[in-house]
């Protein structure tokens, strides 16, 4: 891509985000929400004025691993601990709801085929997308929302995390049928290892940026330092353990999250997102869309993808926060705060495309769900925490930091 060609096209990504966020906030909806329409504005689908190219897709990719480093640095700890156990059952639940709702939808489509052939693979790759959670809509949500650091907000950011990584267990395990070369044990392994790896540079890194902190208190090498950690983090989860590199930046936002300077620290980085990275991330989820090629079948198919990729984190997720006796309200934030699609689904369909798991038709599919749960989830959020308020109003009495 041409360099100068590049600075137009983000003059033009800048602008229209802060024109759809700034249109979103008066017709009361998150401003993410305008930001995403803006990409399907300005890109392929409608104007064609810019194009997703790879500079514009690193751009996003730093965007939304700055947005999860904050989010682990805006993280209440001992909320998280608490909230552990029951974020790893129902991520569980999570995966395997639309893991079995996407494989039906399939057969339902495609005819039900024996097990072990490859119809039935395939059935089960549709499945396995739909078990992706993207949380960067959802963090940026409960941010605008003043609700990332209560108890469902912690809840759906640890839930939505773990999803993430049986999510790539899963994914493994499925290509593995398919593709020699995968090893799903490995990944077991890599995960287990990467758990081991960030226990160990977190309390290394943690006593280290306490004495930084003590010693530069409330100055910006702080904060730079800290930027410095996501990004390592991020790098060396992706690189060294074969976990997404968001996961690693959430990491170094939880290492950092319980320093004196932790709120400043995330200011400063919030400033930088703001202004360039986050505008560029959810720009970009509609600069990646396109219909072309769409044929009334696969219309008709897509819109049953994406309501069952939709209902099955609601009611997976959802159910199951109800089952562990959060009030119906609560248990609908957890199911709709992970119904979300993004980046990862992305690469999990064309994962499946390179190992020919996954026909290309399929592509417009999950741009459809990335799009549709990337609108509605903010929408749903914001009617469902309508009238409470933010969590910096609530007393500590009440477990809030």
């Amino acid at each position: 891509m041409d360099r100068i060609a590049f600075f137009r096209d983000l003059a033009i990504i800048i602008v229209s985000a802060k024109a759809g966020g700034l249109l979103a906030q008066k017709l009361k909806a998150p401003q993410v929400v305008g930001e995403i329409i803006a990409g399907l504005l300005i890109g392929p689908a409608c104007l064609s004025f810019v194009s997703n190219s790879e500079a514009v897709g690193l751009l996003a990719e730093i965007g939304v691993v700055m947005l999860m480093f904050e989010a682990g640095l805006e993280t209440d700890l001992k909320e998280l601990m608490h909230t552990g156990v029951k974020a790893l059952i129902i991520a569980c639940v999570g995966v395997f709801v639309p893991l079995i709702g996407g494989t039906v939808l399939y057969s339902c489509f495609y005819g039900f085929h024996s097990i072990g052939s490859d119809e039935f693979f395939r059935a089960v790759f549709i499945g396995t997308i739909l078990t992706a959670t993207s949380v960067g809509i959802t963090v940026q949500t409960l941010k605008e929302l003043g609700k990332l650091k209560g108890t469902i907000g912690t809840l759906i950011m640890s839930s939505a995390i773990i999803d993430d990584i049986i999510g790539i267990i899963v994914l493994t395990f499925v290509i593995g049928f398919k593709d020699p070369d995968s090893k799903p044990s490995d990944v077991v392994i890599h995960v287990g290892l990467f758990l081991v790896f960030s226990v160990g540079m977190g309390f290394v890194t943690y006593y280290l940026f306490k004495f930084l902190d003590k010693l530069y208190p409330h100055q910006r090498r702080i904060p730079i330092l800290g930027l410095a950690l996501c990004l390592f983090l991020a790098f060396a989860a992706e690189e060294y353990f074969g976990i997404a590199d968001i996961t690693g930046a959430y990491v170094a936002g939880l290492i950092l999250c319980s320093l004196k300077d932790s709120e400043y620290i995330a200011r400063k980085v919030d400033i930088n997102s703001y202004m360039i990275f986050g505008p560029v991330f959810f720009t970009s989820i509609g600069l990646n869309t396109t219909f072309n090629g769409f044929t009334s079948s696969l219309l008709v198919f897509s819109l049953g993808f994406v309501l069952v990729g939709l209902l099955t984190k609601v009611i997976g997720c959802g159910l199951t926060a109800k089952i562990m006796k959060y009030n119906i309200k609560d248990s609908l934030k957890v199911g709709v705060g992970m119904m979300t699609r993004g980046e990862v689904a992305l690469i999990v369909a064309k994962k499946g495309l390179s190992v020919g798991m996954l026909d290309p038709k399929y592509f417009a599919s999950v741009i459809l769900l990335i799009i549709v749960s990337s609108i509605s989830t903010p929408i749903i959020l914001k009617l469902l925490y309508k009238g409470e308020p933010d969590d910096a109003a609530v007393p500590a009495a009440a477990g809030q930091n």
